[in-house]
């Protein structure tokens, strides 16, 4: 390989990353890879002092750019838009640190900043980029920066989710899932279910779902029951590596149908995010890559 190709190759796990915390869209992470790659290999390397944080600085350039523009996609969004999940490899959830940045949870967290805080948060608190280098990024001074982190770790801090669940705690909260899908059993899913829990599901106008939110743990309960799932058809669900974190993997007939994944705080399920848009689910079938 020439040596601009070897530098991409290195760090494309890397790059994918960036732009997907970015974007929250695999799709719209690979679009913009593929944009600069051919920005890159216009470079003259002997210009280049770091290879690594001049790709990055391109990638979140170019992420930017397709962020503002997936912002107005969003506003003619049928229901509610979650992001798109990935099937991850086992060694991701043995980084805390980057299994919770990929987390479901805290891609729409995310969703809640504006485009450069979300660039910046995502840069310096996840990759650990200095400020000088996020401002050559962002087109910013680096006092902007500083500040614009500051804005931006205050506003997740307030959102992320409050007492971290251990492995054991997010699985057997899906395993109640599963027994709820598999058997309508609901009296271990009602155990585990916070009073104030949230719903979400995204079926991107193509599959049935929910057009708004459905809040409390009856009513969540009572979703599972009667509304989620087909219950004329045969259907399976596999506990899977999803962001991270466990998630379960639905299929009815043979065919995927959706992906599940939950918010956990202080040992209770506050957040269920249902994905169901078929544009969505071709990551979950092959594992993805996604590395600092």
């Amino acid at each position: 390989m020439d040596a601009a190709t070897e530098a991409f190759v290195a760090h494309r796990n890397l790059l994918f990353t960036v732009a997907y915390e970015m974007l929250g869209s695999a799709t719209d992470a690979e679009d913009v890879l593929q944009e600069s790659w051919l920005r890159w290999v216009d470079v003259d390397l002997a210009t280049v002092r770091e290879r690594r944080a001049y790709l990055v600085r391109i990638v979140t350039r170019k992420s930017l750019d397709r962020l503002r523009a997936l912002g107005r996609r969003k506003e003619s969004y049928v229901g509610p838009w979650l992001p798109e999940p990935l099937l991850t490899t086992p060694d991701v959830a043995e980084d805390v640190e980057l299994a919770d940045s990929v987390s479901m949870a805290m891609l729409l967290v995310l969703e809640t900043l504006q485009p450069t805080e979300r660039a910046v948060f995502v840069l310096h608190e996840v990759f650990g980029l200095e400020y000088q280098e996020i401002a050559e990024a962002v087109d910013k001074s680096p006092a902007a920066v500083r500040q614009l982190a500051y804005r931006a770790r205050a506003h997740v801090a307030a959102r992320r989710p409050r007492g971290v669940a251990s492995p054991a705690e997010t699985r057997t909260a899906l395993q109640a899932f599963q027994r709820a899908v598999e058997t309508g059993d609901l009296q271990n899913l009602l155990d585990i279910l916070a009073p104030d829990v949230v719903a979400l599901s995204d079926g991107g106008g193509v599959k049935h779902a929910l057009l708004r939110p459905v809040v409390g743990a009856d009513n969540v309960a009572r979703l599972l029951a009667v509304g989620w799932w087909r219950r004329d058809a045969e259907r399976s669900v596999e506990l899977v590596q999803i962001n991270g974190g466990p998630g379960l993997l639905v299929r009815v007939n043979g065919e995927v149908d959706g992906v599940v994944a939950v918010r956990l705080e202080n040992g209770y399920v506050t957040g269920a995010y249902h994905v169901r848009n078929p544009e969505k689910l071709s990551r979950v079938e092959r594992e993805t890559p996604v590395s600092r």
